[in-house]
């Protein structure tokens, strides 16, 4: 038995087209490399904002084990019950007590204990409690569960608040991975204290597009400075990630791979 866990967390899943990338890649990417676990941001995965049952049950199908999120994870109102009933979707944990869901789960495979904690960013975002201090008190929550494998998904606009995170919590967790902005980085790396970490995973979703939605309403958008509906863009589709062995009783990263395919 291998004293390591191996992680998938994909980036944010862009309405049918991310779904249907993920359902393309993903099954090769898990025999390919023997993913024991997989997860993915979720909060755009019905129509390219929000969720609802029927699509969280179409991205477990294709083989995703858990869901993290963020600001959007309350756009659509039937979706929300599911925050409380499913114990695969976090929320942002640093929203303010009495609101629907949980911002960490734990969850369990291969034998190990996963804790997987979402906290959200302030700039430019929703008025919410610090992620550090939240991290703080969520953190001695799952430390009290025995759990090592801590997995933080820092759903942020701003590069500094993701990247300040990822060295206030290293050697505390295993991974920090940033999601929102769409655009994978390049800054994937284990951090001193044994934390992978990377900026932004990137999406799951329309290749040709503006972060997931078709380019030209985009553009028009900018041009304009009308709010024009979006829709969620068609076509080439790719899917980014990173790969994480993690051991399994020390919670620290001993290897780490990006994650990006793409298909015409």
């Amino acid at each position: 038995m291998k004293d390591y866990i191996r992680i998938l967390m994909l980036g944010d899943i862009i309405g049918k087209t991310g779904r249907n990338s993920v359902g393309y890649f993903l099954p090769h990417l898990k025999q390919k490399y023997e993913i024991d676990m997989v997860g993915a941001n979720g909060e755009n995965i019905a129509g390219g904002f929000g969720i609802t049952e029927k699509t969280v049950r179409d991205v477990y199908g294709k083989g995703v084990d858990f869901l993290t999120s963020g600001n959007h994870i309350w756009d659509k109102k039937d979706g929300l019950d599911l925050l409380d009933r499913d114990s695969r979707i976090v929320r942002p944990a640093n929203y303010p007590e009495g609101v629907p869901g949980r911002g960490f789960t734990i969850l369990e495979k291969a034998g190990v204990k996963i804790g997987i904690l979402n906290l959200q960013g302030r700039k430019f975002l929703s008025e919410v409690d610090s992620p550090y201090l939240i991290a703080d008190r969520e953190l001695e929550k799952l430390k009290e569960e025995g759990v090592n494998v801590i997995l933080v998904d820092m759903h942020a606009e701003v590069t500094s608040e993701k990247v300040a995170l990822g060295w206030y919590l290293d050697g505390r967790v295993s991974v920090v991975v940033g999601t929102h902005t769409h655009v994978q980085t390049a800054d994937l790396r284990i951090l001193p204290e044994g934390t992978a970490y990377i900026t932004d995973l990137g999406m799951c979703g329309g290749r040709d597009s503006v972060i997931g939605m078709k380019r030209e309403i985009a553009i028009d958008r900018f041009l304009t400075l009308m709010p024009i509906r979006f829709e969620v863009a068609k076509g080439a589709i790719m899917i980014n990630g990173v790969m994480v062995d993690i051991d399994k009783k020390t919670g620290k990263a001993i290897r780490v791979e990006r994650i990006w395919e793409e298909k015409e």
